[in-house]
């Protein structure tokens, strides 16, 4: 497998160094589900879509140091770094990347490069309270997931349509880029999370895949994957700040 990248950032390298520790590693889903007390869980053996992106950003971050990574990654996964019950979880992405941007971990480099926009409208954990384990039986933490999505929505981001993503990828989308999956699910606003990946002249998404239950890269490329995955709307792209970025 070649991995002749056309589009190198400084920091990217140091990321997909990191990203890569993780290929083969099983996808497992809810393993921060574990328990009824909200704690701090690394588990760098399971991972889904998300917790692999936040491990490799909170490796990236802390230099390879995985006990200062576990700092990072509370501050990645929970508001403001505070643990306080499982609604101080950044459950959506939207907010995910808000609180992700104020503590100087990524740029949200999307509106330097599309016009686009999309108005973020959430629902979806508070309409569907028995998918979720801490919501099915707990009206509370349903009210109180209800109040974050409220504040949440009517806010407008920047993001690139599926339609203007080519097969070769584009220049200002780098390697190690975190791409953001857009839906049209109504009540989600992001769907997937991975890595860009060039290889053999063609963006891929390095990404924990559901289907294929492990970390991987994509055999098809990324602007490949939108038309088998119809809910698929765009995309939003961060640069995570790592010391050869900053």
């Amino acid at each position: 497998m070649a991995f002749t990248s056309c589009a190198q950032s400084p920091g990217g390298e140091t990321v997909l160094r990191h990203a890569f520790t993780f290929i083969g590693r099983p996808y497992v889903a809810h393993t921060l589900e574990a328990g009824n007390e909200e704690k701090l869980v690394t588990n760098f053996n399971e991972v889904d879509c998300t917790t692999y992106v936040e491990y490799v950003l909170a490796l990236t971050l802390a230099e390879g140091d995985t006990l200062r990574a576990q700092d990072y990654l509370k501050r990645i996964r929970y508001r403001g770094g505070v643990i306080d019950g499982y609604t101080s979880r950044l459950h959506y992405v939207t907010e995910w990347i808000a609180n992700g941007t104020r503590e100087g971990f990524f740029k949200d480099i999307t509106a330097r490069h599309s016009r686009d926009s999309l108005k973020v409208e959430l629902s979806f954990m508070s309409s569907h309270p028995e998918a979720y384990q801490h919501l099915k039986d707990s009206p509370t933490h349903v009210r109180q997931i209800k109040t974050i999505e409220q504040k949440l929505s009517g806010q407008i981001v920047f993001y690139l349509p599926k339609e203007y993503i080519p097969r070769e990828g584009l220049p200002w989308i780098k390697d190690g880029d975190i791409l953001c999956i857009t839906t049209d699910i109504e009540g989600l606003d992001v769907v997937h999370l991975g890595f860009a990946c060039y290889k053999e002249g063609k963006l891929h998404l390095l990404h924990a895949s559901s289907s294929h239950k492990k970390v991987l890269v994509s055999e098809d490329s990324f602007a490949d994957m939108f038309s088998r995955n119809k809910m698929w709307t765009g995309v939003r792209v961060l640069r995570i700040n790592s010391s050869s970025n900053r």
